[in-house]
């Protein structure tokens, strides 16, 4: 102790700390005692200083036990600006993870890394820079004709990938193979159901490379929209026919669509071995056979253009026909196998030779010369002489003979094979010498070549057809030279899914420029005119591909008159689009190209909802991608509040379905029974003039409904005629065409519910009775309210058709505030659903074009299933050259439900069916017709089918159960037609 700081009594007598002071004045410093220890005369703080309390306070403070804070607190360790949301232990469900494993979720198949390839990859990007190099075609035909097995043969012809081949059997083997089959449904099914872009290097028969960019389309009639999306991005097409099957009913849609759409076409007669090894056909039959296919699609090229079909001709000797085998890997044309006659027999010329090998061209073996006219009964034509024979007898030696002999003979043609290749499978061995004896396709490059033109080449063509805007400004010119220095202009008209389905990647076709990953662009959808630019966005492109299926390649541009696949600009793409410059230079306008013009209808349709109510976002972000994905595909919300997807057949609905729950929204959905779209028309012209007066009470509109000739509605909808043409152009079209007097042509307004919808508005007022000057400031309100009336009709709310509004009278406020648009919109509704009641209505239903091959002992059945679902057979015959036949005929598509698996569960799966959209048929029976009675679970008889649809479809939609014309008409109207009996059979 020290004695400085102490007295003898021990009492402290040193200078106080100010700071020790301050802390017995918070009693701090009163937890350091124990008891007993406690100084008798404790210094009292002063009671205004007691309330100045330390929040803190110091480390050695006495806290009672349930004071105690053991961990610290949200705040102490994220700090104050950071929520924290605190919940009771067993707030999250037992089902799901603490830490929920990292899901990576993958929709296709890619490949894990660039494959090998047997060409210099730098060499192909050079080859982008010369568009006179480049061949842009789609694969397209039938289902199961073999396109992906072409695409497949050339990929092995390019990919070194047989190695990985090797090492896999069966199914595995599969899947390696149907290379641009990558999504799961098209894996499990064995269908296409995308169109797939692949771009290689291939070689001509002069060793001149070129690229090739190619898309190989689905081939089910259900797939179509892929197709048309499709053709509007290639240059040519290459359509693929089975050589037994011949032409069927996709095959011909297709052949329409490129002939009126002016694509070139070349036609691959595929599966040639099937006419040696499964019909077992004779040489001379199998020409016969050959020759029928080739003129079954110039027969219907000439029906497409009565009387141009010549000039559209495909046939072999104009070297324009390839005949192929996809599972043995050979093709080849006239000229190429008379250039292996030539590399074999000098002095033979190629061009010359291939002349004389099809048609009626004979061989003399005694002259050695080729004459027109059979010298002799025995006599074959050089085709069958000179290749077909040959062939026979290649595949009959490889098949029939033992390795050894085997061996011989084909050392003699140069055909050089392993002893255990020898030895292998016949299927196998067919392919290996088949392989080596014909070579690689170079019969196609040259083909192509020849035949389907360049970018450049087709440049023109194709911007005269689908641009919208001016062809004499800079950018259109630059477009026709595919210049890369110019603008750039992208058209879009297809959406690719990444592999982990959650966003989307733009495929389109670079008409001008360079596409470049970082160039901020303005993207044109298809709503967009210079007149209303709210359908354009800016968006800046983060990637650019090139597109291969399985894999894509990043580079840093690509040039004007390729494909090219852009990230980041498709947020406000749906179906297609125009991609431009942010600014073109001169201040120059952007145009877009036209929408794609589809050859089939959605007609089926189903109501989707959450089995969760709360998943409702989820499912249509879901359905958003789902418009996204599929070109043909239609969403809307029905008044009900239904969420309704409509597609073209059962299988596409199928696939939209699965993407839908298990790609896009990943969730549960419930579905209803599938429906079909229906059309309201009349039969006769209105029975009154009706007339519908304004809310004010201050303007009169009258109308009169009639039905459109015949084929109106057909070239309408077909672009035959635009109500975007100057007006004498159309009206020219109506009188030359149909007959119009050309005041009624001429007074056309609009066509509805859109642009190229099948109702027409026509101003029938006379000058002398209507003040045309105040009837125009109104003009734009009555076609608003004609396209709002067409597009849902009165007797079930699904679209008008076909049907003509005749505008007879107005009578119109003076001054402009009374005769607004809010006034005018809803009284032309009226005035055209109260004429169009008055015109004896009638329902409209999609009817299905049914085309049926199978054998002959299934011709009976599918009379009886149609006959059972309201359809009828038009024709059956058999297929020449095999024990196949062909039915033809008609079927509601409403009946059509299940069709295809009742054919199949009733022909041991012998049928193969395609149910194609014809055309709108009237049904039978007055939909208004009160008198007719449905009892439930009945079919309705014929007569009350029209009446029973109407019912039952309001009723879904939650209308009210019946229409009537007095809903539409004005009361007192209503009672002096009702007193003169004009209502008694409306």
């Amino acid at each position: 102790m020290d004695d400085d700081l102490y007295d003898e009594f021990g009492n402290f007598i040193g200078e106080e700390v100010e700071a020790s002071e301050e802390e017995s004045e918070h009693g701090v410093d009163i937890g350091n005692y124990v008891d007993d220890e406690y100084p008798e005369a404790a210094p009292e703080a002063p009671p205004e200083e007691r309330m100045d309390i330390d929040d803190e306070g110091p480390r050695n403070a006495v806290v009672l036990y349930e004071d105690k804070q053991y961990y610290p607190t949200a705040a102490q360790v994220y700090g104050e600006g950071v929520e924290t949301l605190v919940q009771e232990e067993d707030a999250q469900p037992l089902t799901q993870p603490i830490v929920a494993p990292v899901e990576q979720k993958k929709f296709s198949i890619e490949e894990a890394d660039l494959p090998p390839v047997h060409f210099d990859r730098t060499f192909m990007a050079d080859l982008m820079n010369f568009p006179e190099q480049i061949r842009n075609v789609a694969f397209a035909g039938h289902l199961h004709h073999g396109k992906t097995a072409f695409v497949d043969m050339l990929v092995l012809e390019t990919h070194a990938i047989s190695d990985r081949l090797d090492k896999r059997t069966g199914k595995k083997r599969d899947e390696q193979l149907r290379y641009t089959d990558v999504h799961v449904i098209e894996r499990d099914r064995g269908v296409s159901i995308k169109a797939a872009p692949m771009s290689v290097v291939l070689q001509s028969t002069k060793g001149k490379s070129h690229l090739f960019n190619i898309l190989d389309t689905p081939g089910h009639v259900d797939f179509v929209d892929e197709v048309a999306a499709s053709f509007r991005l290639v240059d040519g097409v290459c359509l693929v026919v089975d050589v037994v099957e011949g032409v069927q009913v996709n095959t011909e849609q297709i052949i329409k669509h490129a002939v009126l759409e002016d694509i070139p076409l070349t036609l691959i007669v595929n599966k040639m071995d099937r006419l040696i090894l499964e019909l077992k056909l004779p040489p001379n039959d199998a020409y016969y056979k050959l020759r029928h296919v080739i003129e079954e699609v110039n027969t219907v090229i000439e029906k497409t253009l009565p009387g141009r079909g010549a000039e559209k001709r495909i046939s072999p000797e104009k070297g324009n026909v390839l005949f192929a085998c996809t599972s043995m890997g050979w093709c080849f044309t006239l000229a190429s196998f008379a250039k292996m006659y030539s590399d074999s027999f000098g002095g033979v010329s190629v061009d010359e030779f291939a002349r004389r090998l099809w048609g009626d061209v004979y061989f003399n073996p005694q002259k050695r010369n080729f004459t027109r006219k059979p010298l002799e009964k025995e006599a074959k034509r050089s085709f069958i002489n000179f290749i077909l024979e040959p062939i026979y007898k290649l595949f009959s030696h490889t098949i029939s003979e033992s390795p050894e002999d085997l061996k011989g003979t084909l050392e003699k043609l140069g055909i050089q094979l392993k002893p255990s290749q020898l030895k292998s499978d016949a299927k196998v061995l067919l392919k290996l010498v088949c392989e080596q004896f014909f070579g690689p396709s170079t019969a196609f490059v040259d083909m192509v070549c020849q035949h389907i033109p360049s970018p450049v080449e087709a440049a023109e063509q194709k911007l005269s057809r689908y641009y919208t805007g001016p062809l004499d400004t800079k950018v259109a010119e630059s477009m026709k030279k595919c210049d890369q220095d110019g603008p750039l202009v992208v058209h879009v008209t297809k959406l690719f899914s990444t592999t982990d389905a959650k966003s989307f990647n733009s495929f389109g076709r670079v008409m001008s420029g360079i596409a470049r990953p970082g160039a901020e662009v303005r993207v044109l959808g298809e709503g967009y005119s210079l007149d209303d630019e709210e359908d354009m966005a800016l968006a800046r492109i983060t990637d650019v591909f090139i597109a291969e299926t399985r894999y894509n390649i990043p580079t840093d541009g690509v040039p004007a008159g390729n494909w090219v696949l852009l990230g980041g600009v498709d947020n406000s793409i749906v179906k297609t689009a125009t991609i431009v410059d942010k600014k073109f230079e001169d201040g120059e306008d952007a145009y877009i190209f036209k929408p794609l013009s589809h050859f089939t209808e959605s007609v089926l349709k189903v109501a989707v909802e959450p089995i969760n109510p709360s998943e409702l976002p989820k499912m249509l972000d879901g359905i958003r991608k789902i418009n996204k994905s599929y070109p043909l595909v239609a969403t809307k919300v029905e008044e009900s509040g239904e969420h309704i997807i409509i597609g073209t057949g059962e299988l596409y609905m199928d696939c939209v379905l699965h993407d839908l729950r298990r790609l896009y929204a990943d969730m549960e959905i419930r579905v209803s029974d599938p429906v079909v779209r229906f059309c309201e028309t009349v039969q006769d012209m209105s029975a009154t003039k009706c007339y519908a007066v304004t809310p004010n009470k201050k303007n009169t509109i009258t109308m009169a409904a009639e039905p459109l000739d015949d084929g109106i509605a057909q070239d309408i909808e077909s672009g035959a005629v635009r109500i975007r043409d100057p007006a004498r152009k159309t009206a020219k079209f109506f009188e030359e065409k149909y007959g119009w007097d050309m005041l009624a042509a001429r007074s056309i307004w609009a066509f509805g519910p859109d642009e190229m919808g099948p109702n027409i508005l026509q101003d029938d007022t006379l000058p002398t009775e209507v003040d045309k000057k105040r009837l125009n400031t109104v003009k734009e309100s009555i076609r608003q309210g004609f396209s709002w009336a067409t597009r849902e009709g009165p007797l079930c709310e699904e679209p008008i058709r076909n049907t003509k509004f005749r505008l007879i009278d107005v009578s119109l406020a003076q001054e402009a505030i009374f005769r607004g648009g809010g006034q005018i919109i809803p009284t032309t509704r009226r005035a055209c659903y109260s004429s169009f009641l008055m015109a004896s209505p009638r329902l409209m239903e999609p009817v299905y074009s049914v085309s049926m091959t199978g054998p002959q002992e299934s011709v009976g059945t599918v009379y009886n299933i149609m006959s059972r679902r309201r359809g009828h057979v038009l024709s059956d015959g058999p297929i020449a050259g095999t024990p196949l036949y062909r039915i033809n005929g008609l079927m509601p598509v409403i009946d059509s439900f299940g069709f295809e698996t009742d054919l199949r569960i009733n022909t041991p799966g012998q049928a193969m069916v395609s149910l194609v959209f014809d055309h709108w048929s009237i049904i039978p029976g007055d939909p208004l017709d009160r008198e007719m009675v449905t009892r439930p679970l009945q079919m309705a008889t014929p007569l009350a089918t029209a009446r029973d649809f109407v019912l039952k479809t309001r009723r879904r939609k939650g209308l009210s159960e019946d229409v009537t014309v007095a809903k539409f008409l004005e009361p007192e109207f209503y009672q002096s037609l009702v007193e003169g009996g004009t209502l008694d059979g409306v």
